[in-house]
């Protein structure tokens, strides 16, 4: 006879949160919080968990009266992708936290409780996102192309907008799914408690980056939580290292934020880029702290974390300072995450066979 675990509470849920101490998140919160940076979530709602009520924005919910906000999730998913990137938690190591905790969360409805919202749908959300101040878009979705959603794509991209999706889910998913197949999406694969790529996780020349994918907890939409196993959770990992890099670097354009993401990740399988685990498993201290050459300048590497920026990357920015300024360029990336929760070669820090940072 098999016995269901009892549900963890809010006192034991962050020692579950095992990523945070495999992507090495309290060294990673040193450098940068996520504070002034906007986050979309084009997905099945937000709802106002205790974990997440301080960060979360009134939104939108394009399925229903325009007046709702989208703070209603009959499904939990858009719940717990918004608990991966920017809760907060509560007093004492109580509750989750996320990649980003001092961003903020700005819900778009745009796709029901078991069910994937159209093209169409998903072109309007991203223009709603891209209007209403997004810095980053995070999509958990896959599906077919679509000539509305890759203009919806050139907007935000029009708009200096880093937007982040999932490569998708096998068996379901053959291949990288839409809109992470596009041109300036960053197509977010995974890979499990080992660093090893998943089972789930589907493989393609457009996946950019990896992060964990494999039994990821986090917030709930009855004020609970949840686990699950998929590329949305790992694209909503990266998506939150993307509000940290655009919170600590203002200045810098969402093309630059992206090749950080991808020239500092952690380089796994065939030495450089390959289609299982792109350019590697996100590195949140070395995208903070690293030293980047910009796009199109050739030089070694630096290895290790901890290095200054260039001075082409512009300042720092000051957390307290709550505005967030961009640069006058204005190519942006798309960050994708799909199915369930689930670019040049870049410079980039190689390991054969890093050590797990993850407890077991």
């Amino acid at each position: 006879m098999l016995v269901r675990p009892p549900e963890p509470d809010a006192g034991q849920i962050r020692k579950l949160q095992r990523h945070l101490d495999y992507l090495v998140v309290s060294e990673a919160h040193a450098t940068s919080r996520g504070k002034g940076i906007v986050v979309a979530i084009l997905d099945t709602g937000v709802a106002p968990h205790l974990d997440l009520r301080r960060n979360l924005l009134p939104g939108v919910d394009l399925l229903a009266d325009s007046t709702r906000n989208g703070w209603q999730d009959a499904d939990g998913h858009g719940t717990a992708m918004a608990g991966l990137i920017a809760s907060h938690g509560q007093s004492s190591n109580r509750g989750t936290l996320g990649i980003a905790p001092d961003a903020e969360i700005l819900p778009v409805r745009f796709k029901s409780a078991g069910q994937e919202g159209t093209a169409r749908d998903l072109a309007r959300a991203i223009d709603y996102a891209v209007s209403n101040g997004a810095d980053v878009i995070s999509i958990s979705s896959t599906g077919g192309p679509d000539v509305g959603l890759q203009e919806a794509i050139q907007s935000a991209k029009q708009a200096d907008v880093v937007i982040v999706a999932a490569a998708g889910n096998a068996p379901d998913d053959q291949a990288v799914g839409f809109p992470a197949a596009y041109p300036d999406v960053v197509a977010v694969g995974g890979v499990d408690q080992r660093g090893v790529r998943s089972e789930v996780s589907v493989s393609g020349r457009e996946i950019d980056v990896v992060a964990p994918a494999v039994e990821i907890f986090s917030t709930n939409f009855d004020g609970g939580y949840r686990v699950g196993t998929g590329t949305s959770g790992a694209t909503a990992i990266v998506a939150g290292a993307a509000a940290l890099v655009r919170a600590k670097y203002p200045y810098l354009p969402a093309d630059e934020v992206a090749h950080r993401l991808t020239a500092t990740a952690i380089d796994k399988g065939p030495p450089g880029r390959d289609d299982q685990y792109g350019y590697g498993v996100i590195d949140l201290v070395a995208a903070l702290t690293a030293d980047v050459p910009p796009r199109g300048f050739e030089s070694t590497p630096q290895t290790g974390t901890g290095q200054r920026t260039t001075e082409a990357e512009g300042p720092e920015a000051d957390e307290n300072d709550t505005a967030t300024v961009r640069g006058m360029a204005t190519l942006a990336v798309l960050l994708a995450a799909g199915g369930c929760w689930a670019l040049i070669v870049r410079h980039r820090r190689r390991s054969d066979d890093p050590p797990p940072r993850i407890s077991r």
